[in-house]
This record gives C-alpha cells, sequence and structure tokens, in this order.
C-alpha cells in the first residue's frame, strides 16, 4: 500500500499485494492456523483481523537501532515480537501503526513485559540512525520499542526476506504497512495490514493484544473491551462542537469551536510528529496571516485540528504550542478519537480541507506532500474553491462556446463523448496537439470521485476549449460500462482506454490513483499533476489558468 497518501489511497489496501505476502509466507506447506475474530468485525472494513502465517521460522535479520545499537530478531527470543515496517519519515499510516503497537502492550497489563516492539526502517531514502532516533522521539518511542536501520542493501535483504515492497513512487516512499506477530519460539504466526483510519487504531490494538495473548503463557488478559463495529465518525455535513485549547492567543473568541453546516472553514489537520519532516512551528505561526486576512475580507474562519489520537501523549501538543514565537489567531482543537479526520477524509499530516457552509468539502492540500502554501497563495486557492459553476452545461451552450475554435482542437470537439483508439492513439494525439496546451483526465466508471467531477470537466472544457485541449484516458476499464458512463456524463472531448500497465509510458511516475488530471504547457512540458477529485469548478479552473495557460 501506498505509505504517503498522496502517496495514495483513492484505493484501500491492496488485497492483490497482500495475498503476494501471504503465499510467500506459508511457503512450508504446512495449514494456516490461527484463532478467529468475532463476526462483528464485519462491520468495520477498516480493520484487518490478520492473516495466519506458515509458523515458519522468521527470518532473521541485524541492523542498528535509534540508540546506535545493534539489534536482531534472535534477540527477543521466549517474547512475542510485533514487527513493523514503518517509513522513517512517514506522516500518513506509520503512526497509527506505531501507535496500536504501543497500546497493544499495554492493554495487556503486566504481561505486556514479554512482548517485544521491533520496527524495520521501510524508507529507501532516510536510512540513517538520526533518521529512526528522530521518529522514535517523536512518537515517544525512544525506550518502547528497537527501530533499526542500516545500508540501502542491508534493508533490502530484510524487505526481500519478508517480501515487502518499499520504493520512492513520484517522489513519495510507498511501501507495503505490513505488521508480523513472531511467536516466542520465532516463528511466524500471523500478518495485519495497517488501514488508514484513525479511529480503528484502538481497536486493531485490541485484536493485536488478543493475539499476543493467545501466545503467550497462561493467556494473560486483555485490558480492553472494544466492539468490532464501525466507529461514527463527524463528516463535514454533521454539526459538532469542540473546546478550543486555552493558548492566550488573541482573536480566539468563544473557548469551544463550531463545526458544520453554516460555517465555512478552512481546517488545517496536524500532529506534533509532522515536525519531523517540516518547520511546523513556522507553518503554524505563519498561518496568523491568513487567519487576520479572513477575518478582513470575510473569508472562511481558519481552525487549527490536533490528531490527538495518535498524539505520544496529552502533552506532546502543549509543549508544540509553548515553543511558538507568537501565539496562534486562530482556534486549536484536539481530535481526541480521529472521527475529526476520518470524517473529513484525512489522508496525511498536516492537511488543509475547507467546507463551505453548506457542509460540502470544496478544496484540499496534502501539505506534507506539497510545498505549504504562503498566505496569498493560500488565500487564492480558497477564494478559487469558493466559486462555483452555474449548473451542468447545455449542448447549446457547448456549441456556441466553442463555435470558430482552432481546426485541431474542433477535431476534438467533433469527437466528443467517445471513447477512441489507445494508448498508440493517445500518444498521437498528443503529438498532434503540440503548440496548445493540453489537460488529460485519467478516469474509470466505477470511480465515484471521477463521476463526481465530470460535471466540472464539462463546464471547464466549454470555457477554455478554444484555447486548450482537453483529453480523458479510461484507466483499465471495460469498454461497455465506459461507454455507457460517457453517454451519460457527456463532455466536449474524447477519451482513450488504456490499462494500469501503460499509464508509466505517459506517467514515468505511475499513477496515484483515480481521478488524476495532468496538465501540459503548449510545449508538451508536463506542468502539474493534481491527484484526487476536483470539487470546486473555480479550483479546476485555477488550475488549467496557472498551469496550462501559464497564469
Amino acid at each position: 500500500m501506498t505509505n504517503r497518501m498522496r502517496k495514495g489511497p483513492l484505493v484501500a489496501v491492496p488485497v492483490v499485494l497482500a495475498a503476494l505476502i501471504i503465499l510467500a509466507l506459508v511457503a512450508t506447506g504446512r495449514r494456516p492456523g490461527g484463532a478467529t475474530l468475532p463476526s462483528a468485525l464485519a462491520f468495520s472494513p477498516t480493520l484487518d483481523p490478520g492473516t495466519p502465517l506458515s509458523g515458519g521460522v522468521a527470518p532473521d535479520f541485524t541492523l542498528t537501532d535509534q540508540l546506535d545499537r545493534p539489534v536482531s530478531l534472535r534477540a527477543f527470543r521466549g517474547r512475542v515480537v510485533l514487527l513493523a515496517f514503518t517509513d522513517s519519515e512517514c506522516t500518513t499510516i506509520c503512526p497509527l501503526t506505531t501507535t496500536a503497537m504501543v497500546d497493544a502492550q499495554r492493554m495487556l497489563g503486566p504481561a505486556g513485559a514479554k512482548v517485544a516492539l521491533l520496527g524495520v526502517n521501510a524508507n529507501p531514502r532516510a536510512t540513517s540512525v538520526a533518521d529512526v532516533r528522530s521518529y522514535s522521539e517523536l512518537h515517544g518511542m525512544t525506550r518502547l520499542w528497537h527501530f533499526g536501520t542500516g545500508t540501502r542493501t542491508q534493508l533490502q535483504r530484510v524487505w526481500n526476506a519478508y517480501h515487502i515492497s518499499a520504493a520512492i513512487t513520484a517522489g513519495q516512499i510507498d511501501h507495503t504497512p505490513a505488521l508480523f506477530v513472531i511467536s516466542p519460539r520465532g516463528r511466524l504466526e500471523r500478518l495485519y495490514l495497517t488501514q488508514l483510519s484513525y479511529v480503528s487504531v484502538p481497536q486493531q490494538a485490541q485484536i493485536l493484544a488478543r493475539e499476543v495473548s493467545r501466545l503467550l503463557p497462561g493467556h494473560p488478559v486483555v485490558h480492553s473491551h472494544l466492539t468490532y463495529r464501525a466507529v461514527p465518525t463527524i463528516t463535514p455535513g454533521q454539526h459538532t462542537r469542540l473546546s478550543v485549547v486555552d493558548t492566550g492567543g488573541p482573536g480566539v473568541g468563544s473557548r469551544t469551536l463550531e463545526l458544520g453546516p453554516g460555517h465555512a472553514r478552512l481546517l488545517l489537520f496536524f500532529a506534533s510528529w509532522d515536525q519531523e519532516v517540516m518547520n511546523l512551528r513556522a507553518h503554524l505561526t505563519a498561518l496568523n496571516a491568513y487567519a487576520q486576512q479572513a477575518r478582513h475580507e470575510g473569508l472562511p474562519q481558519l481552525a487549527a485540528v490536533d490528531e490527538g489520537s495518535v498524539e505520544p501523549n496529552a502533552s506532546a501538543l502543549g509543549h508544540l504550542l509553548a515553543g511558538l514565537p507568537t501565539r496562534p489567531a486562530y482556534p486549536i482543537v484536539v481530535d481526541a478519537h480521529g472521527r475529526l479526520a476520518d470524517g473529513y477524509g484525512v489522508q496525511d499530516e498536516p492537511w488543509l480541507v475547507l467546507v463551505s457552509r453548506s457542509g460540502s468539502p470544496l478544496w484540499f492540500q496534502d501539505a506534507a506532500t506539497t510545498p505549504w502554501p504562503g498566505t496569498t497563495a493560500l488565500i487564492q486557492q480558497v477564494r478559487a474553491a469558493l466559486r462555483t459553476g452555474s449548473g451542468p452545461v447545455s449542448p447549446a451552450v457547448v456549441r456556441r462556446e466553442l463555435a470558430g475554435s482552432p481546426a485541431p482542437l474542433a477535431a476534438l470537439h467533433a469527437q466528443a463523448g467517445k471513447l477512441i483508439g489507445g494508448l498508440t492513439a493517445l500518444k498521437r494525439e498528443l503529438r498532434r496537439l503540440r503548440g496548445y496546451p493540453v489537460v488529460v483526465n485519467f478516469w474509470a466508471s466505477s470511480c465515484a470521485p471521477c463521476k463526481a467531477e465530470f460535471g466540472l470537466f464539462a463546464s471547464a472544457a466549454a470555457q477554455f476549449g478554444r484555447r486548450v485541449a482537453f483529453l480523458g484516458a479510461d484507466v483499465s476499464d471495460n469498454s461497455g460500462d465506459a461507454r455507457a458512463f460517457l453517454a451519460g456524463h457527456p463532455v466536449s472531448y474524447p477519451s482513450y482506454p488504456i490499462t494500469i500497465d501503460q499509464v508509466t509510458s505517459l506517467l514515468p511516475q505511475g499513477l496515484l490513483g483515480t481521478p488524476t488530471t495532468v496538465f501540459y504547457t503548449a510545449s508538451g512540458r508536463r506542468a502539474y499533476t493534481h491527484a484526487y477529485q476536483y470539487r470546486s469548478q473555480g479550483t479546476l479552473d485555477s488550475d488549467i489558468t496557472t498551469y496550462a495557460l501559464g497564469g
């Protein structure tokens, strides 16, 4: 699974990848066994009940931990080992795995002393002892586990032994989010793949704790009694009230923050451990300028949400805020159980999301993988996202808007809504259109976000279609489903069916998911790749103006 969610998951945990790992590890011929979980688990798709493994001996290794000491798997014989493959700079899934490991150990009470927590660095780029030390310190793990690292070659041997994929994709770290449970005899017992769900962390910890208890002598009591039903989230369409953290700063006003319909908000989701990959204090301070200007111009007010569910301790936020040179001029609240983060679709930390007064998400930015927006850029993004289209574009309006288009663009309009050719034809069309900016939208008929944004592309193609070429790339789709989709979602340009394996010939870094939109300049240079769905007309139009037309 993509570890950094922009990084990828427009898709769920990759079942095929999991199956390959399992098949490789159940190679001894012994039938998998293991305890089953209550059927109520089926109610929560964000939990992994674990896959029984062969019981074969876990491959040994020796690496260097965060204290610059050698650490070997064999040194923990006699204890149950929770072995997690963790990106040393992760701001998405790994912190959830780390929290679940610690919580599972605590749920066992005194018997937790018979459990060893062990991490193996799954970042091919950040492999130094300083990297694993920084992760350990910021997550409060320095004395709670051993986080092993080594040279790229040393780590690759361990990844291969456990069938872990770890690579750099589109500039981000992509690795299998695997956690193995190893018995006191050093045998592989169970494999878990972490899902990106904040609310599920305590439940996943309980699953781990019960598996550990099964492997320990006397089966010690697990001091937790959670159900495995799906935990309700808090979405932008729901009203909620949260207590504001007392920072003593100006402009906070009420000691509670109301979210939901009736309150347009710009929210920043963050955690104290974001400091590992950025100067978080400087960014939090810089947001004061937006807060002040937003109040002056009547723009959506800013609020920050600390993801308390995965903070290392209750004082982490306080320590972070105490180090700010200027107190925040906007309210800060704590999402204690992850219900807000999951409901608002947070895929990384920090994560910016703009919500309208009606409770609809309009725009978001993964601030961990893209340049942090300055005040001017942030205000421009907010203004663009607040601009909405006038509704569906009628065929008569499209014809009027596109009348008089240059011949190369008029040829595209003549193929409106058709599914034609394939990869070769798409490449040929891109060459033919050299001299015009091009916008290519990657979509699939089964993709709900693609369906939601198609109307925005219909409007944009009508508005800009005399200057900009629009093309669709239908990815790994059934041709009948794709044609039915296009018939129900009319646009003024054709689409070309391609397979997921063919994407790299257009995008060397690969596709993070659908929808994805790629902007080319008139010279044919790829200027920008936008992953995820466009949620407002203004945001799409702004990107066309900026990246296709050059501002």
